[in-house]
């Protein structure tokens, strides 16, 4: 028998462990009294001296710092082109444009100051070429697009020397005291004093639907600033003659040459001889409409 505490080695398979009880052999039923008692062996790694490996920590990512254009404010958008000239405006400042793009070769006649369907066209023309929207309305940008590739236009550029055509061979009709002789022939309406030509001027007439009449007629009455009450259109220097046709002065005539027509009036496109013949002109004074 071994003493009590004493330490009793058992080999269980392939591993021994040291079981020392030291209370003797009170749970000993299979009567051996040595107090001891057979535990079986446990894994490997369950000995003390096995450390566990340390927890890996995660990887610290630093905070992505903002960058500077995260944090730019963003560009104020470009304020809308306004419009300048467009069609119906007059003024000596479309007569600059139509100067400022008679130089660039966008606009083939002399300056009117009248913004008419010929002036738009121009100005879609440089639009074009210079990647603008097409609009033919000069806005602020066609404009400081256009003063950057020009120069200033001089007098002579803004009012060019009309040429005086050589006049037609006057009517029969004509050739006695004061007349406006108007010959749908040549298209030029002649002021003459007893068979003298004074001044010469181009003239247009109305359409097919609305002709001029032909005949010797006098002016009835004059009007410096009329406005028709039919169509709602300025009539400068109106000197009428037939009813409600007038020999007067047209802005349109002057924007768009022969391409256009009248409702029945001879219009003039030179204002400023127009204005002369007007103060001249007589209430009484005799009027042919002739071929």
């Amino acid at each position: 028998m071994l003493a009590t505490g004493a330490v009793l080695a058992v080999t269980v398979g392939c591993s021994a462990q040291v079981v020392t009880d030291p209370a003797g052999g009170a749970d000993d039923k299979a009567g051996t009294g040595s107090g001891v008692r057979i535990e079986p062996a446990g894994p490997a790694s369950s000995s003390p001296s096995a450390k566990p490996a340390a927890a890996s920590k995660p990887p610290v990512t630093p905070s992505a710092q903002p960058s500077k254009s995260a944090t730019r404010k963003p560009a104020p958008p470009k304020p809308e082109p306004k419009t300048v000239m467009a069609s119906g405006s007059e003024g000596d400042q479309v007569r600059e444009l139509q100067a400022r793009l008679r130089q660039i070769a966008h606009f083939n006649r002399a300056p009117t100051g009248y913004y008419g369907s010929v002036t738009a066209d121009a100005v879609t023309s440089f639009q074009a070429k210079r990647g603008l929207p097409l609009t033919g309305t000069t806005d602020t940008v066609t404009w400081e697009r256009l003063l950057g590739m020009t120069k200033k236009p001089t007098a002579a550029e803004l009012r060019p020397p009309a040429v005086e055509k050589p006049a037609p061979k006057p009517d029969p009709r004509c050739m006695t005291g004061r007349v406006m002789c108007i010959s749908k022939t040549s298209r030029s309406l002649s002021w003459m004093i007893d068979g003298k030509v004074m001044s010469t001027m181009d003239v247009r007439f109305g359409s097919q639907y609305t002709p001029t009449r032909e005949g010797t007629f006098k002016v009835g009455w004059k009007s410096r600033h009329h406005v028709s009450t039919l169509y709602d259109t300025p009539m400068p220097y109106a000197m009428f003659f037939s009813g409600g046709q007038a020999v007067h002065y047209s802005a349109d005539f002057a924007a768009r040459g022969y391409s256009g027509a009248s409702h029945g009036c001879v219009n003039v496109r030179d204002e400023k001889k127009l204005s002369s013949l007007f103060d001249q002109v007589r209430t009484g004074d005799k009027v042919v409409v002739h071929w």
